[in-house]
């Protein structure tokens, strides 16, 4: 008998298992999650059938848990640093923010469409004149997977694109330490940043685009939302021995 698959599908539905009365979809999916023995079949004495996870299955989701914590965390750590470069650049900076962005229709012909979009780090340049915003989304990958799934999101990166000026995928590395994409993976509109032993390097300059102003649903967003915390040269002089 072949190896049973294990996939996030799998990893899901065993946590809404556990979550749920236990009935069953009778689908493919819980087929294999029952011949690998991560669910088992319960008999009621009124003879319906549920399901439940069993001991092998509650280890499983558990070792999911730890290995979607160290994917997280790494993550944010990224995010982390791609907002502070931000602020020592001189720019304003949010993480997470939601924001409605304007897509274009399947074809020329069709209306646009509005839809909510959450680049994990926002930023524009720390000015007074609106022109000068230069609004920069920049989305953090630190899996393959996950990479290869957003690239199959069209609508995802046109709202990107439409909320700022220019948009970046900042790529981590895998376990030997490689870039987990090459430049010419990520559409060609986008730029690439590569994250590597601590830095962050230019792999490809993304396309610049003039934005006259910010709609007013962002600007309304941005005065919501608290920024990331901007490097402060008064108190880096303190730090350095000046008065």
């Amino acid at each position: 008998m072949s190896e049973i698959p294990f996939g996030r599908l799998h990893a899901r539905r065993l946590r809404e298992m556990y979550r749920s009365a236990g009935w069953p979809c009778c689908d493919g999916i819980e087929i294999e999650l029952l011949a690998a023995g991560l669910l088992e079949r319960v008999r009621s004495a009124e003879g319906h059938e549920t399901l439940r996870v069993s001991d092998a299955g509650i280890a499983r989701i558990a070792d999911t848990l730890g290995t979607n914590r160290a994917v997280m965390t790494s993550h944010e750590a990224l995010v982390e640093q791609v907002a502070r470069e931000m602020t020592r650049a001189g720019r304003v900076a949010w993480r997470g923010l939601m924001l409605r962005a304007r897509v274009g229709g399947a074809t020329p012909e069709d209306p646009a469409r509005w839809c909510m979009a959450k680049p994990d780090v926002f930023s524009i340049r720390n000015t007074s004149v609106e022109a000068y915003a230069h609004p920069i989304v920049h989305e953090i990958k630190v899996r393959r997977a996950d990479l290869l799934a957003d690239l199959k999101k069209p609508d995802k990166r046109a709202a990107y694109l439409d909320l700022g000026g220019e948009c970046w995928y900042v790529l981590g590395c895998d376990a030997r330490g490689k870039p987990i994409a090459r430049a010419e993976e990520i559409p060609a509109e986008c730029g690439v940043l590569i994250a590597q032993e601590g830095r962050l390097t230019v792999e490809r300059a993304a396309q610049h685009r003039e934005l006259e102003r910010l709609p007013f649903q962002v600007w309304l967003a941005l005065a919501k939302a608290q920024p990331v915390p901007g490097f402060d040269e008064e108190a880096q002089g303190l730090l350095n021995g000046e008065e």
